[in-house]
């Protein structure tokens, strides 16, 4: 009895089943779309699916777990180039497994499973290539905040403005003093005017009175 066994052991030993599988993601990978029974398809699609994973990553430590699987270049080549660049950005379910109706022979349930980003029919962006998904710290702002941002700058503009104004009506004390100290500056710039007479006047009457005394002395001679 199986009780509590997930693994569908596919009436094989665990050598012959690894081969049989790794023979078939093969085909897969080559193909795209192959043709078997429901339950060889369901342990493939469990087979390949995290192979596919590691392809989205394309280092050398990726290739040679997926090789250590497959043990063919070719695969790998493929599923690293054209099949990443599809399911780059796919998160996962790769693939899709349709039921094909019982097989003629012996009543076999068969199934068909193939990859949903090549699939024209059931895929209209099947014909496009996705590239992978990168991202960064901190990200972008989006263009909803770019518009929230240039609509918030003259809001606040004109939100101090109108507070300066408020806090200038409110503060009527503010506008006598600044009177007060033009009416100020005012004085002591006429009073700097009239000292700067008196000293013109004072420096003229200096230079009169030697000339005056001059005069005397030639009067008394």
């Amino acid at each position: 009895m199986r009780h509590g066994d997930k693994v569908n052991n596919l009436g094989r030993t665990a050598s012959h089943r690894r081969a049989m599988l790794a023979n078939m993601a093969i085909s897969l990978i080559e193909h795209k779309r192959i043709t078997t029974t429901l339950a060889k398809a369901k342990a493939l699609r469990q087979y390949v699916e995290p192979l596919v994973t590691k392809a989205k990553n394309n280092t050398t430590h990726s290739r040679r777990v997926v090789f250590s699987y497959l043990q063919n270049k070719q695969a790998i080549n493929e599923l690293f180039g054209p099949i990443a660049e599809k399911i780059g950005e796919r998160p996962g379910g790769y693939m899709r497994v349709i039921k094909l109706g019982f097989r003629r022979g012996d009543g076999a349930e068969t199934a068909m499973i193939e990859f949903v980003d090549f699939n024209e029919t059931y895929n209209p962006n099947a014909g496009k290539v996705k590239q992978a998904k990168k991202t960064r710290r901190g990200g972008r702002k989006t263009a909803a905040a770019a518009v929230a941002a240039e609509t918030a700058a003259p809001v606040a503009e004109a939100v101090a403005a109108e507070e300066v104004a408020e806090a200038v009506a409110e503060a009527p004390e503010v506008e006598e003093v600044v009177a007060a100290a033009e009416e100020a500056v005012e004085q002591v710039e006429t009073a700097a005017a009239e000292v700067e007479e008196a000293a013109e006047e004072t420096t003229g009457a200096a230079e009169e009175a030697p000339a005056q005394e001059e005069k005397k002395d030639e009067e008394q001679a």
